[in-house]
């Protein structure tokens, strides 16, 4: 019997997906678990696997079209089946008016702005492919680098180079101001190779070698003019930070949040950490983080109306304590979740959380990695931050914001000495909570990191 392969939904909020590219070709045989395809999502680039053994009888969108969640995206059949499409095609129908794809207005693209070639239209009834942009003016073999210094790559060309051995710096983009997209990269994979540089500029002469004596201080002369301004730069805005924008309006809007800072003993977890690590392979070694991890999550035991998120008027406190941590990628940020973190190991918590950091850096991540988040952390200790509030993740009831672990002057018992301390801040909807009950799970957290045996029970 033919099944329906439909467009996953990987988050909450997911409305739609681009199919980048097809693995699987129409006739070929599949089994379950094979990868079909793979989606660019606003979050990553994933894949997307068969749930049935059969043939890949057809493929019903496009490389490059944007498919609302729940639509069917191919049909895989038994082998020699005889597939009636008029019962999928029904379908399609049905699955766009229940996503309410068939209702929802399309967004609107600025007046004065070409419609890229990868963007992403507002969810409709139809997949419609976007019309073509034109290719940035950029040379063959110049180097697409934004104003910080980095290539401007899509995740999965970003991928594709790296599987194939190309430099991107030498490929030319065709993306929206002069974005390398997975096209590119195919094309230069099966281009000759590039022909030889240029020559180099001749070097200048060597100059005279000046007398031994201090020379005189001199200030240049400043003249209106003689600097060449640099040019002003426009790059439309990725997915990712599209919806990392949304999102946060909607928090900073809708969420009567407050946030309050504590100051964290962290002598004993670090020393700790240390004899851990000392006994652990490379791969197991644990973080601060994963200690903070493990100990927001013992701490949200004791506190589940911390552990809960906002559906309307309700308030749901989950069963699961699944700690979201934020992960800086290239162009954005993106949540991977530790499920059930309360009862794994510290060093099982230690090697997830930095695979799954890994896989989202690469762009391969999977739908598993970044769902079902219940509480958040984001940590800036690494980039010396001493402290930091961070905004709430909808619809979460709050986030935690780790600094780093500083060794500063402290006092105790009268005397003054030398300790390691941390400052943590949590924000939380008043809604959910309030600022003794926010303070209290604050202390809680602490009895686990300033006692960090008990990290270990």
């Amino acid at each position: 019997m033919a099944e329906m392969v439909i467009m996953p939904k990987l988050g909450f909020d997911m409305a739609e997906g681009t199919l980048v590219r097809w693995v699987k070709g129409e006739g070929e045989n599949v089994s379950k678990g094979d990868v079909l395809a793979e989606i660019e999502t606003d979050k990553a680039t994933v894949e997307v696997e068969s749930f049935f053994d059969g043939v890949l009888h057809k493929h019903l969108v496009e490389t490059g079209a944007v498919v609302p969640v729940g639509t069917p995206i191919a049909v895989v059949a038994q082998p020699g089946e005889t597939v009636d499409m008029s019962q999928f095609e029904q379908a399609d129908v049905q699955e766009g008016q229940e996503t309410g794809a068939s209702t929802k207005e399309p967004e609107r693209p600025l007046p004065t702005q070409p419609e890229p070639k990868d963007a992403a239209p507002a969810e409709t009834a139809a997949v419609v492919q976007p019309a073509p942009a034109e290719p940035a003016e950029v040379e063959e073999g110049e180097e697409v680098i934004s104003g910080d210094g980095r290539i401007k790559a899509s995740p999965l060309a970003r991928r594709i180079a790296e599987e194939k051995g190309l430099d991107l710096a030498r490929i030319k983009g065709t993306g929206p101001g002069g974005r390398i997209v997975r096209k590119d990269v195919e094309a230069a994979a099966a281009a000759p190779a590039a022909a030889a540089t240029a020559p180099s500029a001749p070097a200048a002469p060597a100059k005279e070698e000046a007398p031994a004596r201090k020379p005189a201080v001199s200030l240049p002369v400043w003249t209106p003019g003689a600097v060449e301004a640099r040019p002003d730069e426009r790059e439309e805005l990725t997915r990712l930070r599209t919806i990392i924008g949304r999102r946060m309006t909607e928090s900073k809007q809708n969420f009567p949040d407050f946030s309050i800072t504590h100051l964290y003993k962290m002598d004993k977890a670090l020393a700790l950490r240390k004899q851990i690590n000392d006994l652990l392979p490379a791969e197991q070694k644990v973080s601060v983080n994963d200690m903070i991890i493990k100990a927001t999550a013992l701490a949200l035991r004791e506190f589940p109306n911390l552990n809960a998120s906002l559906d309307g008027n309700a308030v749901v406190r989950h069963g699961a304590i699944n700690i979201g941590v934020a992960v800086a990628v290239p162009g954005g940020l993106m949540t991977v979740v530790v499920k059930n973190a309360d009862v794994k190991p510290l060093r099982v918590i230690a090697q997830e959380a930095r695979e799954m950091a890994s896989r989202a850096r690469e762009g391969k991540v999977r739908p598993e990695d970044i769902e079902g988040s219940t509480f958040s952390i984001s940590n800036l200790g690494m980039f010396d931050v001493e402290q930091f509030v961070a905004i709430i993740n909808p619809p979460e009831a709050a986030i935690l914001a780790a600094g780093s672990a500083q060794e500063m002057p402290v006092v105790d018992n009268g005397e003054i000495t030398i300790g390691w301390r941390m400052k943590m801040s949590i924000s939380a909807d008043h809604r959910v909570t309030d600022g003794a009950e926010a303070a209290q799970f604050m202390q809680a957290i602490a009895k686990y990191l300033e006692e960090p045996l008990l990290l270990l029970a």
